[in-house]
């Protein structure tokens, strides 16, 4: 079975994709989506983002592109695995990209925002943790945040205490909730949404090319 050779797209270029495309946006390390207010919400159609989307990811399918060994590569076995756990999706960064944008359609990107932004935090020096972990908490997890996440009150208040003290793991209590949300809601839903299908079923077609 031949692997479709896939340029990974950048992140600013991604149609569709939970990430901003202005420079201003992405200036700060991480997320600075943080500092970005959410705009109003408006119904897309989804049917011509997946089209679109699928273009952008494969590029060369109809050209009929000899499949390499880069590192860039993207065959149907990996996008595959993607349906063994979210895990395994989440590890992948175009899996992150794909099922991103697949929680964007469903207007509930908030929660791979978070998750990737504590994932983010936990890698940050310890004299940026005060800085980063107020722009979590303001953006994600405040009562008011434009884009608060779906954790209960305690969950809030505890995590709100954890940030007048920062550690690496303030977050991990709030990032558990929200992973565990995705597991249950809405990757079950990804694995049998258009977008992750369509890609899957133009991949195994190019490898039998």
């Amino acid at each position: 079975m031949r692997a479709a050779a896939i340029s990974t797209p950048r992140l600013d270029k991604m149609p569709g994709m939970f990430f901003s495309a202005n420079p201003k946006d992405l200036k700060e390390t991480g997320h600075s989506l943080l500092d970005d207010k959410t705009q109003k919400r408006r119904p897309k159609t989804f049917g011509m983002d997946v089209k679109a989307y699928l273009r952008s990811m494969i590029p060369h399918l109809e050209s009929g592109m000899k499949s390499s060994k880069s590192k860039d590569i993207l065959s149907a076995d990996e996008v595959m695995q993607w349906s063994q756990s979210l895990e395994k999706l989440l590890a992948n960064q175009t899996g992150q990209n794909v099922f991103g944008n697949f929680l964007k359609s469903e207007f509930s990107e908030e929660n791979i925002e978070f998750w990737l932004a504590c994932e983010d935090y936990k890698k940050t020096e310890s004299d940026l943790l005060h800085c980063k972990a107020e722009k979590i908490y303001k953006a994600f997890v405040h009562s008011d945040a434009a884009k608060q996440i779906n954790i209960d009150f305690r969950t809030r208040e505890s995590t709100a205490k954890k940030i007048k003290a920062p550690t690496h793991t303030c977050f991990d209590e709030a990032q558990k909730i929200i992973y565990t949300l995705m597991e249950k809601d809405s990757y079950p839903r990804f694995l049998k949404s258009n977008i992750y299908l369509n890609l899957l079923n133009d991949l195994q077609a190019n490898s039998l090319k």
